[in-house]
């Protein structure tokens, strides 16, 4: 099973930092994003599994982007943080589209369990194998797409290797971080057995699958 990917929003460096932190020590990949206008861009690059968002933030306000990406049709599940009491203002940030809503101050573990059970209740997404690729069963087979009636076998990967791989396809395009280490052995595994795709990096950003034969790499 991959980890869950969680994109924090929130231009205080210091609480970001601390949660991006603590989420880590309990099994969470972390994107952070200083603005909402940064993490716009991340999200048309990146699928992430929730969002932690605050939100009163310098430049676009939290619950403006929040109303933003719900009108593009995004579901990413969503929890609001704020300083601002009052039910009034849990109603503004239910309505604008959270799935759930925490006043600060709060404790991590509150955060972590409020994060798990709005994934659990959030559509799931499979991922989508490119070409000559097939996922099933949690597992990875390879096949010659100019060949149907080649044999399917199974790619050999380890768990970073899948884990990475997943995160790669869920959707095709993504850009994900990753170890050099780790994303080098799955580039070489797949470059053996699948000639029409390839990982390559993202300069300051990661690493992206692409299909050499419908793809110009940037």
């Amino acid at each position: 099973m991959t980890n869950k990917v969680i994109l924090i929003i929130d231009d205080d460096d210091i609480l970001r930092n601390a949660l991006a932190k603590g989420l880590r020590k309990d099994g969470f990949d972390i994107i952070t994003s200083p603005s909402a206008e940064n993490a716009t861009d991340i999200l048309k690059r990146i699928r992430v599994n929730a969002i932690v968002l605050d939100r009163m933030m310098t430049g676009m306000d939290g619950l403006t982007f929040l109303k933003k990406i719900r009108g593009t049709g995004d579901t990413t599940p969503v929890i609001m943080l704020t300083a601002m009491t009052g039910a009034e203002n849990a109603i503004d940030g239910l309505s604008g589209g959270a799935n759930d809503y925490l006043a600060k101050p709060f404790q991590i573990r509150e955060l972590v369990l409020r994060l798990n059970n709005i994934i659990k209740n959030a559509p799931s997404v499979e991922p989508t194998a490119p070409n000559g690729m097939t996922f099933i069963n949690n597992e990875f087979y390879i096949s010659d797409p100019t060949d149907t009636t080649s044999p399917t076998k199974i790619l050999a990967l380890s768990g970073e290797e899948k884990k990475l791989l997943q995160h790669l396809i869920t959707p095709i395009g993504n850009i994900v971080p990753a170890s050099p280490m780790v994303a080098k052995r799955l580039r070489n595994k797949i470059n053996v057995v699948l000639s029409n795709l390839d990982i390559i990096t993202i300069r300051g950003r990661g690493y992206k699958l692409v299909d050499k034969t419908t793809q110009t790499n940037n």
